[in-house]
């Protein structure tokens, strides 16, 4: 399927021109407290996972605490999407983010008191995912507030993505050194302070646009909930890419998350090969990010589709049994993919879905793409028991490239172009 990659403006921009979203006032502030405490929440785990191992847990402890924080995000998001809309996003995000920055300084105080019992950290972690799950869906309705210019808004996008990208690399090699020297409580005790730095930022602001006061609260929330489902199911471009989503993480990336360690501790050096591709993902995604700065496709869904047919080459290098540099190089063009794919998908919906509506839509669309992941997580092991990883990793990577072609043949996905607004 050719796609029409034609940018508007046709000539290419200036690397100034690319970041002139960073001159709003808006933006800049709230990209600047966003990215401190992305840093400080990548940081987290790492802590987490060693205060586990730490207070005598093993291998299903820790599970159990990294499912805490999951579980409470999924089933917190559409009602979170309802706050967001009825109160206002910002108010929402930054209640979210003071929430976790306590939840984090009491965990740290908990660790450094040597009395850190599973359960308390089981209760912690949840309560920080509660607080994720209501600012996940508030941010997807922020960020048009915070761009004056439309035409910068896929910039936007990209710079939050490129902070994210950036985050998942440097968080978690500076947690490992900091844990190491000063214990899993420090690097909390951290985290507690990138979140009061976010929520200064957020305090900060002075939104513009009608479209972020808080609503007039009137009708029930399931009525906000079946009129956002409503909304959401009435754009099959919307629901389609969705659920394009949710399979990618029950089939690919779960199995990929999962199977991926196994084979690199069979085949490719350990850990430490397995650190390499997940960094080369996570530099990919940078470079995607900066790839991205500037240009707007034409028809932006089609081309963050084709993106995501990326995906498909590290399970499938894994499958294949290839040596550690080709599974690098795959997960690095997964990565650029990645960054690719969610700018667009980010900016199309922030611009295609009304003001009023789009905290449900997003907090929906969350839902749908990440819902399955659980069960994709829990699946994958006991299947590459029974058929093999290779069979696995080999299923996701065939089933990625299939969906890639009949989601991009769908005409509501490839022929969508800006002007064409729902």
């Amino acid at each position: 399927m050719a796609v029409d990659t034609e940018r508007i403006p046709a000539r290419r921009p200036r690397l100034g021109s690319r970041v002139a979203v960073l001159g709003e006032r808006d933006f800049r502030w709230f990209f600047v407290g966003y990215a401190t405490s992305l840093f400080g929440s990548s940081m987290a785990p790492v802590a987490v996972a060693f205060a586990v191992l730490g207070a005598g847990g093993g291998g299903s402890e820790v599970g159990w605490v990294m499912a805490a924080r999951i579980v409470p995000v999924v089933l917190v998001l559409p009602a979170g999407g309802v706050i967001a809309d009825r109160l206002g996003s910002r108010g929402v995000m930054l209640a979210a983010d003071v929430l976790r920055g306590v939840v984090q300084a009491v965990f740290a105080a908990v660790l450094a008191s040597g009395r850190a019992p599973v359960w308390t950290m089981v209760a912690l972690v949840a309560v920080w995912g509660l607080g994720e799950g209501v600012f996940l869906p508030a941010l997807g309705a922020l960020v048009p507030g915070l761009v004056r210019d439309r035409e910068r808004l896929a910039d936007a996008n990209t710079l939050l993505g490129l902070a994210r990208s950036v985050a998942t690399v440097a968080g978690p090699a500076t947690a490992g050194v900091v844990t190491a020297v000063y214990g899993p409580a420090a690097v909390l005790a951290a985290d507690a302070v990138t979140y009061g730095i976010g929520a200064l930022a957020l305090a900060r602001l002075r939104l513009r646009l009608r479209a972020q006061e808080p609503s007039d609260g009137e009708g029930s929330v399931l009525a906000d909930l079946r009129e956002g489902w409503s909304e959401f199911r009435s754009r099959p471009w919307l629901w389609i890419t969705t659920l394009h989503m949710g399979l990618f993480n029950l089939l690919v990336w779960a199995p990929f998350l999962v199977l991926g360690p196994l084979t690199a501790q069979r085949h490719l050096g350990g850990a430490r090969g397995w650190g390499l591709v997940m960094g080369l993902y996570g530099a990919g995604a940078v470079l995607g990010g900066l790839l991205m700065l500037g240009r707007r496709p034409g028809r932006p869904l089609a081309v963050a589709t084709v993106a995501t047919l990326g995906w498909a080459l590290p399970s499938a290098a894994l499958a294949a049994g290839l040596p550690l540099v080709p599974v690098a190089g795959a997960a690095l063009l997964a990565g650029v993919g990645a960054a690719v794919c969610d700018t667009l998908y980010s900016s199309t919906m922030q611009s295609w879905v009304p003001a009023e509506v789009l905290a449900r839509i997003s907090a929906f669309g969350s839902l749908g793409a990440f819902v399955l992941g659980p069960a994709g997580l829990a699946a994958a092991g006991p299947l590459a028991d029974r058929v093999g990883a290779a069979a696995v990793l080999g299923f996701g990577a065939a089933w990625q490239l299939a969906a890639g072609v009949l989601v991009s043949a769908v005409p509501a996905v490839s022929r969508r172009r800006w002007e064409s607004r729902p």
